[in-house]
């Protein structure tokens, strides 16, 4: 399946009705994460049939804009982190590491947790090869979520949870900041959060982004924040506090967890609904 053009605007996007030339895939499962890997072409997680077990799976595209299998046989695969070589998904209950060629092992089995997940959902590496998982709790109510370190040889150990810090609703989205500090984007509150994970404290950094999903910084240190729920995409400038978000973009269906592409040029934005991965331009 070749790229698809679709009319979107190729400067700051108000609402995707009003387009011109955005890129798209369609065609994909769910599609819930994207990301651009070390090889520089860009992988999405689609999950399938919520709920079953084993079909889903993580696409590449190629070249030519088409999608192709690269690995499969996760329950309801999510987000990515790419680390050297390898690529890292979270499942339901598990996390996988996938090698270059495709093949996929479990890097961390669901009694590896100090305590049993109940949706995990996204991964981000520090600077050190520590990867963080956020589990978003109970997905229906909201609440019971924690976020948990996993270190490069698999040792899982809890941050911080909602029963520490009531800020830790449904933790989904984590970006790590050049400072060390990690944000946590919250699916239930809409809220985005500054956590220092050595001393364990949270500050609210801005809040109404609804269903709060991905994150995804450029190299001028521009936060692009996705809400699932109400399918929009806001900016927010990090370098000045106190500074408000602003809507850059709406009328996806859902839009899931985005990332960057190679150049910097592009938000990749996985419609889960639409079964789309639309390049929107800075």
């Amino acid at each position: 399946m070749r790229f698809l053009i679709v009319l979107l605007s190729l400067c700051a996007v108000s609402n995707l009705a009003e387009a011109d030339e955005l890129r798209a895939v369609k065609g994909l499962v769910n599609p819930e994460s994207a990301i651009v890997g070390r090889d520089g072409r860009v992988y999405v997680s689609e999950i399938g049939e919520f709920g079953k077990n084993g079909d889903g799976k993580i696409t590449v595209i190629d070249k030519s804009g088409s999608p192709k299998l690269f690995a499969k046989g996760f329950d309801d695969p999510k987000g990515l982190a790419a680390w050297k070589h390898w690529l890292f998904v979270t499942d339901k209950t598990r996390v996988w590491k996938i090698d270059s060629e495709g093949h996929a092992s479990v890097f961390v089995k669901a009694s590896d947790f100090p305590q049993p997940p109940l949706f995990l959902n996204d991964p981000a590496f520090d600077s050190r090869g520590n990867l963080y998982v956020s589990d978003t709790g109970d997905i229906e109510k909201g609440g019971k979520g924690a976020i948990l370190k996993i270190t490069p040889d698999g040792k899982v150990s809890l941050v911080i949870s909602e029963a520490q810090n009531p800020g830790i609703k449904s933790p989904n989205g984590l970006l790590f900041e050049p400072s060390g500090k990690l944000l946590v984007l919250d699916f239930a509150s809409g809220e985005l959060l500054r956590v220092d994970v050595d001393k364990r404290t949270v500050e609210k950094v801005a809040d109404g982004f609804g269903g709060g999903d991905g994150l995804a910084r450029d190299s001028a240190g521009i936060l692009y924040v996705s809400d699932w729920k109400g399918g929009h995409v806001w900016k927010l400038d990090l370098r000045h506090k106190g500074a408000k978000p602003e809507q850059y973009a709406q009328s996806f269906q859902s839009a899931a967890d985005i990332g960057l592409s190679r150049d910097g040029k592009f938000i990749l934005v996985p419609d889960m609904k639409a079964g789309t991965l639309y390049w929107l331009p800075k």
